[in-house]
């Protein structure tokens, strides 16, 4: 395994962390821990959850994840060798059964902290991130900003007060986003440096062959504050292993079992891949390799969040830290990329 250190920390976290957003539907409580098992094994020391998981989210299964993470931490009493990042879930008109609030008030980050130290059996949480903004912008498959009403008002300096008030807790040791965009990086960023308040140390975002949106601007941001990317769906739920190219039925896939989640299944994502699968294929590798190597080789990158249903899955996945694509090979994507650029945004 490879490491690297969270952003402006001591903290040593492996170049691939481990995403769980399957245990609870996708996965049983056995296997999500049979994975925690085996990714520890391999090196892998850096879990990612939130506390809306497992996805899809829903009523019934809201908190799952963090619960199946807790039983094995535990059963295992491993709480020390792992880095645990978790999250809290922005505004949603659907997740109302989460608390009465679904927003960043002081009350709200309090509670649902709580409740997530609660259902992980742990008393502080490594990295504590904000799932995604309170604010209208463009996230989760939106291309583009276009003003919208909004009544938000700014308030990143008091949930930086509160996330400190937290960090003196001993809850939480540093803070993270998720799903932001260069705009709010760079409030918190400010936020923190005009009133010493608790500086943000990564941003979850997704970034793979499909969408590679982040390197325009956000990227920037990252490498000049010295903030680190943990890349979300990196195999573009399953789509860059290249299983979907083949003809053959996947019943089991997340697509299948989930159509809602279409944002990967667009004719421009299965004609990039096509040929992503080519390049991977002149060059003696799998697309899955090809796929997560290339995100696990920037610069902005801190750690590559995987995901997978099966073992065999996990273990390819893990693998792929071996390989380094070579710079014909990166000339060869940027190529597929000029010509079908971030299918999947």
């Amino acid at each position: 395994m490879k490491y690297t250190t969270l952003p402006n920390t001591t903290i040593k976290v492996s170049k691939i962390c481990l995403g769980t957003m399957t245990f609870g539907q996708q996965n049983t409580q056995a296997e999500g821990h049979a994975q925690m098992n085996y990714a520890l094994e391999q090196g892998v020391n850096f879990f990612d959850t939130a506390e809306m998981y497992s996805v899809p989210a829903n009523k019934d299964t809201y908190g799952s994840t963090e619960k199946i993470i807790g039983t094995w931490l535990q059963e295992t009493g491993k709480r020390d060798q792992i880095v645990l990042a978790s999250k809290i879930a922005g505004p949603n008109p659907n997740f109302t059964y989460m608390r009465e609030k679904n927003d960043f008030s002081p009350s709200s980050i309090q509670y649902a902290l709580d409740q997530s130290l609660q259902r992980l059996q742990t008393d502080y949480i490594d990295l504590y991130q904000l799932h995604w903004p309170e604010r209208k912008t463009n996230f989760f498959g939106q291309r583009g900003f276009k003003m919208q009403d909004d009544a938000w008002e700014d308030n990143i300096q008091a949930v930086l007060e509160t996330l400190q008030n937290c960090i003196q807790q001993g809850k939480i040791k540093h803070i993270g986003l998720s799903n932001e965009t260069p705009w709010g990086m760079m409030r918190f960023l400010e936020e923190s440096k005009y009133h010493n308040l608790p500086l943000i140390k990564t941003i979850q975002n997704p970034y793979s062959l499909l969408n590679r949106l982040f390197e325009n601007g956000s990227s920037e941001v990252c490498l000049r504050e010295n903030v680190g990317l943990l890349a979300y769906s990196p195999m573009a739920f399953g789509v860059l292993s290249g299983k979907f190219l083949t003809g053959e039925s996947h019943p089991k896939a997340r697509i299948t079992l989930f159509p809602q989640f279409s944002r990967y299944n667009s004719p421009q994502s299965t004609e990039a891949t096509r040929l992503y699968q080519e390049i991977a294929t002149q060059n003696g590798l799998t697309l899955t390799q090809l796929a997560l190597a290339f995100v696990e080789q920037q610069s902005f990158v801190t750690s590559t969040i995987i995901g997978a249903t099966t073992q065999e899955q996990l273990q390819e996945n893990i693998a792929t830290i071996k390989t380094t694509l070579t710079d014909d090979v990166l000339q060869a994507i940027d190529a597929v990329h000029a010509r079908i650029p971030d299918p999947a945004p």
